[in-house]
């Protein structure tokens, strides 16, 4: 499995990373084997959030990680936490040091790798995030951490007070959902696709050295568009072509669209089926031409100018 470095860090992480937040959606049997498979795969980075089904998601993984015996420094864990379900975002201080607390219980292990803030909360105190982040790293309990969902103005308040790096920032990006692709390709255009709805977030994330970490790789913000072919039937028309080319499925086509971006992306992939996830998982063997890159945006319903 290809690694890329994690923002500054001198950690190397795989370029396909699994989503747990479906966890819930196996039988506990098979759990323990599926998170073998993905090992196998190369794909020992698990994304985690507190509020995946009500936590119950890292008890079962890390109930299943204990009965595989694969050593903890194998693999790569990292959690999310500031979501309060159903009625607001929490980044305070008391609340980031119980959750993480909670969760290290939960997957039964001592640190986690990597913490990510999960939304921006709307009453954040920096101050309070950095006492966080402070109390967690010196006590071991955090190595590395990010950001989810955040824009250049967010992340730049919290950096007046956080000391560590924000090494990454976790957002939706696919082929058709790329706002932060077209805002940039139609720029100085009145058009739908120059609307900057990320404050720029790419090109901050590159200038800043911030891994960009894509979640739902395979929805374009109204459902699946992969095999869509009411709702894209040109972008899978191109994905089946070039599917074909390389001999993999069109989801193996999508991912590497986002990996071909030289900004050296992340994808959190959520399947849980071990089939699509070793097709998935072939993307990081292939390098898409320019041609077939602006290909699969343009048949998205994207212009260029």
């Amino acid at each position: 499995m290809k690694t890329i470095r994690f923002g500054k860090s001198d950690l190397e992480v795989p370029v396909i990373g699994l989503g747990c937040m479906r966890l819930t959606e196996l039988e506990r049997w098979d759990i323990p084997q599926y998170i073998w498979h993905c090992i196998s795969l190369g794909v020992n980075f698990f994304d985690h959030a507190d509020i995946y089904g009500g936590g119950e998601c890292e008890t079962m993984f890390g109930e299943s990680l204990k009965e595989i015996g694969i050593p903890r420094d194998q693999i790569i864990l990292q959690s999310k936490c500031g979501i309060v379900p159903g009625w607001m975002y929490d980044n305070s201080y008391a609340h980031i040091i119980r959750c993480v607390d909670e969760t290290l219980k939960r997957l039964d292990t001592e640190y986690l790798d990597i913490l990510l803030v999960h939304r921006p909360d709307a009453l954040v105190e920096p101050e309070e995030v950095a006492k966080a982040f402070d109390e967690l790293y010196t006590k071991g309990k955090v190595r590395y951490f990010g950001v989810s969902n955040h824009k250049p103005s967010q992340i730049e308040l919290l950096k007046t007070c956080v000391k560590q790096e924000l090494q990454t920032n976790q957002i939706q990006f696919s082929i058709p959902f790329s706002n932060i692709i077209s805002t940039g390709m139609e720029a100085n255009m009145n058009s739908e696709g120059a609307i900057d709805r990320g404050g720029d977030v790419l090109n901050y994330c590159r200038l800043n050295s911030m891994t960009i970490q894509a979640w739902s790789p395979f929805q374009s913000g109204r459902g699946a568009f992969v095999d869509n072919n009411d709702g894209y039937p040109d972008l899978n028309w191109a994905l089946g072509e070039i599917s074909a080319k390389y001999n993999v499925t069109k989801s193996t086509i999508a991912a590497a669209w986002i990996l071909r971006h030289p900004a050296k992306m992340q994808t959190i992939v959520g399947t849980m089926n071990y089939y699509r996830m070793l097709e998935i998982s072939r993307a990081a063997e292939i390098e898409l031409t320019r041609e077939e890159w602006y290909r699969l945006y343009l048949s998205s319903g994207h212009i260029l100018p």
